[in-house]
């Protein structure tokens, strides 16, 4: 995160006063590209350390996102929240993210990858700019086929997966006691343009087993 790309303010919020609003403009946290990925640019909130997701363990995640009417609709790859694997070795230190939310050409869609690869979860290609989205997730990150993926948006339930959840040792992970880490914000493949989003109402707890 650029300290120039986070606000609070006042006018576009989802409940009480104020509510976070990042703008990221070429050039922000660049990574460079590789051999299997374009060079990129970020400004995302990061869950602290302490307080990443335990392998097996049940959570939930709440949130809301807003983007303006004016946010481009282009074919770039962008990213508005994502749960990361915590990578301990080189080899899987450009590995997706195991949970995302992207925004593309116009649609919304949830995309889970593992060793298998990427599944999308959902799709939504209705006009979503210009109005709030409420977002629950229920997850438990696990390499069995106990792993859980509850997605609910604006109240309706969208997605119930049941199944593997998470990278494994093949791919350079630890054998147990994965940890995963949870950002939000813009993450795209570098392009001229800016973009603006706006959080509000971010939430997270263990549940139950």
């Amino acid at each position: 995160m650029e300290l120039h790309s986070f606000e609070i303010q006042s006018g576009v919020v989802r409940n009480g006063k104020s509510a976070a609003k990042i703008t990221l403009r070429n050039g922000d946290a660049v990574e460079a590209g590789n051999d299997s990925s374009l060079a990129s640019e970020r400004d995302e909130l990061e869950e602290a350390e302490y307080l990443m997701s335990v392998e097996e363990a049940r959570y939930e995640y709440q949130f809301s996102m807003f983007l303006p009417d004016s946010f481009p609709i282009v074919r770039t790859r962008l990213i508005i929240a994502q749960w990361k694997q915590k990578c301990p070795a080189t080899l899987c230190s450009d590995d997706a993210p195991v949970l995302a939310i992207r925004y593309q050409s116009g649609k919304l869609f949830i995309t889970l990858n593992t060793d298998s690869g990427r599944r999308r979860l959902y799709e939504l290609n209705e006009e979503i700019r210009n109005r709030w989205l409420d977002f629950r997730f229920q997850t438990r990150f696990s390499k069995n086929n106990n792993g859980e993926v509850t997605v609910f948006l604006n109240g309706k339930k969208v997605i119930n997966y049941k199944g593997i959840t998470s990278y494994t040792e093949q791919r350079g992970y630890h054998s147990n006691n994965n940890r995963y880490y949870f950002k939000m914000g813009l993450y795209r493949d570098r392009m001229p343009e800016p973009m603006m989003i706006y959080l509000d109402d971010y939430k997270k707890k263990e549940l139950v087993q």
